[in-house]
């Protein structure tokens, strides 16, 4: 099923789409940061690895088109609040048992 998606400024933003996943990758014994993933597998590295992106910088990802787009609500009220509660760096948190 193709889809596509214009928005504004003629991009789709990553964070709103039902693919864009935070996960955990664990930095230290008991420590980890955020990473976002795209589980439709649009984020590649040169040599066709998975890439992930710092959980900070997810409100800047974005591609032109995209066939797995599927946002997850209003686009430009979205971003616009997740860019005011992301972190503004990439943040250690400690695992709590």
């Amino acid at each position: 099923m193709e889809k596509e998606y214009e928005e504004e400024a003629g991009k789709i933003y990553c964070a709103n789409c039902v693919h864009c996943k935070l996960l955990r990758t664990q930095n230290g014994s008991n420590q980890y940061q955020l990473r976002v993933r795209c589980a439709a597998g649009m984020w590649k590295k040169k040599l066709g690895e998975e890439k992930f992106y710092k959980y900070f910088t997810v409100a800047r990802r974005s591609l032109d088109t995209c066939d797995y787009y599927e946002p997850m609500g209003e686009t430009k009220a979205f971003i616009k609040d997740l860019k005011k509660t992301l972190p503004i760096k990439d943040e250690l948190y400690a695992e709590s048992y």
